[in-house]
């Protein structure tokens, strides 16, 4: 089937967005309080990650100029 011709053109639209996920990580420590504070100073590794629970757009911008 051909295409109308008054088939609108899609734009591009950039967003600032804050997304939240629930990921696993993991860390060498010798008790439960000295891992809370490694894992809270970014020490560690992430074994998985998860999927997102949480999205929020902050903002939506409109297609930049000089591109399409």
């Amino acid at each position: 089937m051909a295409r109308s011709a008054t088939t609108r053109k899609r734009k591009v639209f950039y967003a600032t967005m804050q997304v939240t996920r629930v990921e696993q990580w993991f860390v060498e420590a010798e008790d439960a309080e000295q891992a809370r504070a490694l894992l809270e100073s970014g020490t560690g590794q992430r074994s998985q990650s998860g999927e997102c629970i949480h999205l929020e757009i902050e903002k939506l911008i409109a297609e930049k100029a000089g591109t399409g």
